[in-house]
């Protein structure tokens, strides 16, 4: 698990091809193997962020025990520098919010993951 939520008034010539890449930068950057990563990248053109249309995004990132102030800084970093050069995205047009639901607030293969690994 990481699952990745991209909202973004930018449309990609090939969002499949996007996705992909965006999937492959997200197992990289959060130290996670791709086979446990979910992205979704969504094309709202009615997304304004200050009150214009500009180039903007926001990202919800979704991750059980790899947030932390500290990482959560390098993770910005990173998005913020990849949406720029993919998406034409300037660093003072979006959000990223981190998000640990916590091990018993996550379901996968029926059960949860405070099953699945414990609930520490």
């Amino acid at each position: 698990m990481p699952a990745l939520q991209l909202t973004t008034n930018v449309k990609v010539a090939d969002p499949k091809a996007f996705a992909l890449e965006f999937s492959k930068f997200s197992a990289d950057i959060l130290g996670k193997p791709e086979l446990y990563i979910s992205v979704n990248y969504t094309y709202s053109e009615t997304l304004t962020f200050g009150g214009t249309f500009d180039p903007a995004f926001t990202l919800s990132i979704f991750s059980l025990d790899n947030l932390s102030l500290e990482r959560n800084e390098v993770y910005s970093k990173g998005y913020f520098d990849f949406f720029k050069e993919k998406l034409g995205v300037a660093g003072n047009r979006g959000y990223v919010t981190f998000i640990d639901p916590g091990r018993g607030f996550l379901g996968h293969q029926g059960t949860t993951f405070a099953t699945i690994f414990g609930k520490s």
